[in-house]
């Protein structure tokens, strides 16, 4: 009688556990699609840059491009998306490059020639990297820093303006949080006692007092318009939105001449 106790009971818990390890992969897998090989550099659109290293605090080596600009008005830190790596981003790199500024985009740990394995904390940790690069390497005005996420990368460019509270922010095509994209994919689940990466921007924004503008589609098809709205209402003044058209991924290519002149008369209204 007791064997056939014990033997359910270790059962259930390989089951458990299975069920636990198998849930928490795939929304792993859910979450970053990192690829590795470099399939251009910014020479490719004839942009001079350096390939840089740098390391987080806890030891991770992760790789970016800094692309200077002549007379550059600012820096801008680029968080890319949570696709591809920073070789995907050239079309956006260009357009930086044409408003002015210098940009560092670098990629995430798993992402590119960064080492390490991707995970929301390391995520942050790298950002963190990257910006204390940008003022220790380069020696440049943290004033005059622009933190820029687009999608996943929205996210942690919130996190970390959320922690310098200095420069501006530009958060584009972001979600409020993990959780709330869960609960529209899969609201027949229990997602908010499931879900372990969190990215709760609907919650750090507050704590972001710098100027920022919040950029989303009404056409986005991959994050919902509403998410957009839900940030810049939970964000603190001084704020701007802007409502754009196209897709998730080439809503900036979409909307090309007014997406380069909103970017550019928020930088210059804003910059110190």
């Amino acid at each position: 009688m007791w064997m056939k106790v014990i033997k359910y009971i270790i059962g259930t818990l390989i089951v458990v556990c299975f069920l636990h390890l198998y849930f928490r992969y795939f929304e792993w897998k859910n979450v970053y699609y990192a690829t590795r090989g470099i399939s251009g550099t910014p020479e490719s659109i004839g942009l001079k840059f350096e390939d840089v290293f740098f390391e987080t605090d806890d030891n991770v080596k992760l790789h970016g491009w800094y692309v200077p600009c002549d007379g550059a008005r600012a820096t801008l830190l680029f968080c890319h998306g949570n696709a591809g790596n920073i070789s995907d981003r050239l079309d956006s790199i260009d357009i930086f490059h044409d408003l002015g500024l210098n940009v560092l985009i670098f990629d995430y740990r798993g992402y590119g020639k960064s080492k390490g394995f991707s995970t929301e904390r390391g995520t942050y940790l790298d950002a963190m990297a990257a910006y204390r690069w940008i003022v220790s390497e380069k020696k440049l005005d943290e004033d005059k820093i622009v933190i820029f996420g687009r999608s996943l990368g929205g996210s942690i460019a919130i996190d970390l303006a959320s922690k310098i509270n200095k420069g501006l922010l530009i958060s584009e095509s972001a979600f409020t949080s993990i959780v709330d994209i869960g609960k529209e994919l899969y609201p027949f689940l229990p997602v908010k006692y499931c879900v372990h990466i969190k990215y709760d921007s609907i919650e750090k924004i507050k704590n972001v007092n710098i100027p920022k503008l919040i950029i989303h589609s009404e056409d986005d098809e991959i994050i919902p318009f509403h998410h957009g709205e839900k940030l810049f209402e939970a964000a603190i003044l001084p704020k701007q939105f802007y409502k754009m058209h196209g897709g998730h991924n080439d809503g900036f290519i979409v909307m090309d001449k007014e997406y380069k002149d909103i970017m550019k008369n928020f930088i210059e209204k804003n910059l110190k």
